[in-house]
């Protein structure tokens, strides 16, 4: 068995669901403590936060991921218990196999070979690693930036471990992400008999064409690194379960994934006035996830390119497709962040798998990516 694999295999076997980290940190660190890496446990909440830094120069390469995973699921519908980390046919079977505890396992793996072969190389290597990804995020990588901002710690290059590749490893990467923009409303009607409807003020009829209006927006037209914004309806909730009433509410929740183009605050605007045409009573409650983030061709992009090819032979395709990641909390310290793990076909599903050989070259793009930017 190779490091690589018996990495993931250890931390496999630990059932780390949000936000429970149930031992994988430890390892991680027992893994680093051979290099010299000084580790910072970071406790909020539930969750569990670890930040591990070996040398004290510029510029500072980070590692970052979570050990969090989602719920199994029915257990009967699994090919292999989801915690066993099973191998069969070259493919390592097991919840968290792809999202991201391989991932992790190459990052260890990566940074042991490159400090035996460079012991003397230049700046230093982090690693940020959360409990709270798959979660509300509100315990996770937020509050080690936090920290890491009041002492005005910086990182220079962030590689996240997320699986970004689709067809082929490393097929593409992620140079940034759109923007999550969530709204809860309530829209305020009369209820009454269906025989009487002048009597009452049916709250869907009122939100009919506004709702029309809404999905027919051309919010953005996108640009070079970001398709449009769009916008999708998530819930709708309405009606008394009786036929003969008209219901007084409407509940709907719905979502925006926007670009570079605009900002929250302009989304938000557009919205009231759309609704505000409506003639209505409403309210409405925003919560936003994150603010679009963008890496730019750079020297972190460089060493990807360069490391896929050395590795895998293939261009790889800059991506800012997909939902949201922590790197949303790490872009805005001014830090080059970048996505690049395994293939996302069966994450969060059943029978969550990746292939053993997708590892080790993982591992392999790691280590080049270091020496390409550390020597």
């Amino acid at each position: 068995m190779s490091t690589t694999l018996k990495h993931a295999v250890e931390l496999i076997q630990r059932d780390s669901v949000t936000p429970d980290d149930k031992g994988c940190q430890a390892y991680m660190m027992k893994q680093l403590d051979a290099y010299g890496f000084k580790h910072e446990i970071i406790q909020s909440g539930d969750v569990t936060n670890l930040w591990s830094r070996k040398g004290s120069s510029g510029p500072l390469f980070c590692f970052a991921g979570h050990t969090d995973v989602v719920p199994v699921g029915p257990l009967d519908q699994w090919q292999y218990p989801p915690f066993s980390a099973e191998v069969h046919d070259e493919m390592l079977y097991g919840r968290g196999a792809a999202d991201m505890k391989g991932s992790l396992a190459a990052m260890l793996t990566a940074t042991s070979t490159f400090l035996e072969k460079h012991p003397d190389h230049n700046g230093s290597i982090a690693f940020l690693i959360t409990s709270d990804e798959e979660g509300p995020a509100t315990d996770g990588t937020v509050k080690v930036v936090e920290k890491l901002e009041n002492r005005n710690e910086k990182i220079d290059y962030c590689l996240v471990g997320e699986p970004s590749s689709a067809e082929r490893l490393a097929d593409t990467i992620k140079n940034g992400r759109r923007g999550s923009l969530n709204g809860e409303m309530r829209i305020i009607g009369k209820q009454g008999h269906v025989a009487y409807p002048h009597l009452a003020k049916n709250p869907l009829h009122l939100f009919a064409p506004v709702m029309t209006r809404l999905c027919e927006e051309k919010w953005d037209e996108g640009n070079q690194f970001f398709p449009q914004t769009t916008f999708q309806i998530s819930n709708l909730n309405v009606g008394t379960g009786a036929e003969n009433v008209i219901p007084g509410e409407l509940h709907a929740r719905f979502n925006f994934r926007f670009s570079t183009e605009l900002t929250a605050e302009k989304i938000k605007q557009r919205v009231h006035d759309i609704l505000d045409e409506g003639g209505f009573d409403y309210e409405l409650h925003w919560r936003l996830s994150g603010n679009p983030f963008l890496t730019e061709p750079g020297a972190l992009v460089d060493a990807a390119i360069k490391a896929i090819a050395d590795v895998r032979s293939l261009q790889t395709e800059l991506s800012t497709s997909g939902g949201t990641s922590d790197g949303r909390f790490i872009a805005p310290t001014g830090a080059q962040v970048l996505e690049l793990g395994p293939l996302n076909a069966t994450i969060h599903q059943i029978n969550e798998c990746v292939a053993v050989r997708d590892l080790e070259d993982l591992a392999l793009i790691y280590e080049k990516m270091l020496e390409h930017l550390l020597l």
